[in-house]
């Protein structure tokens, strides 16, 4: 390593990080903002949701119905809430400390407050009900819950395993399930009628601009408690 790397190394670790998070949750948030306000005028994106949820509907047949319903399954509340304190649970003993948990537990509260005041503020209405697969939900549908929730949970438990994994086969596994089942669960709310296209892109994008300010708040209080292998 030259001198020059030797110098500008502790800058990287100090900066890099910090700026591709500011950008990160920067361009997350534009971008919700831009889903938003297409819902809401029904043009740009939104413009195609009709188009996408008559594809989706044109798609449907077994057995992607019922992965589609298994999937949207695990992303509801009940599933979500009991998933959580089991994590919570095993990772308070996996690290002897209550900072990965709590972390965890920080990260799902924002992201139910982040679901009910955004659809409260934006007050869009879902596709009829002659497209739903399954029981009827009356509630508003931007940013799609379900996607926001789960890609919140699934990211934030990647990211809390990832610290603490040797392997890189285990590291990647743990992120491509996380992938897999954020965008799964995404997809289902298309695919069964609950939700228009960008609901569900929305929910990605403020998830990724939330689990990137959770990701700040660690980064930033990390030297206040020092667990094992988080």
């Amino acid at each position: 390593m030259t001198l020059t790397q030797q110098r500008t190394s502790p800058a990287r670790r100090r900066y890099v990080l910090p700026a591709a998070g500011t950008a990160l949750a920067a361009a997350g948030t534009v971008g919700a903002i831009a889903l938003a306000d297409a819902a809401t005028e029904s043009d740009g994106l939104a413009a195609f949701d009709p188009g996408f949820t008559a594809d989706a509907v044109a798609a449907r047949r077994e057995p992607l119905t019922s992965l589609a319903h298994a999937l949207t399954f695990i992303g509801s509340v009940p599933v979500l809430v009991a998933l959580m304190l089991v994590a919570a649970v095993l990772l308070w003993r996996w690290t002897g400390t209550l900072r990965a948990p709590g972390l965890l537990l920080f990260a799902m509260a924002g992201s139910a407050a982040l679901t009910y005041v955004l659809k409260l503020l934006v007050e869009r209405k879902r596709p009829g009900i002659t497209f739903v697969l399954g029981p009827v939900d009356n509630g508003y549908a931007f940013p799609s819950g379900h996607t926001l929730n789960s890609t919140v949970f699934f990211g934030m438990l990647a990211g809390l395993m990832w610290a603490s994994l040797r392997s890189s086969r285990a590291r990647t596994a743990v992120g491509l399930t996380a992938t897999v089942l954020s965008l799964g669960i995404g997809l289902s709310r298309v695919y069964l009628g609950y939700h228009w296209a960008t609901d569900v892109l929305a929910g990605w994008a403020i998830a990724v601009t939330w689990l990137t300010i959770v990701a700040a708040v660690a980064y930033f209080t990390r030297d206040l408690v020092r667990p094992r292998g988080l």
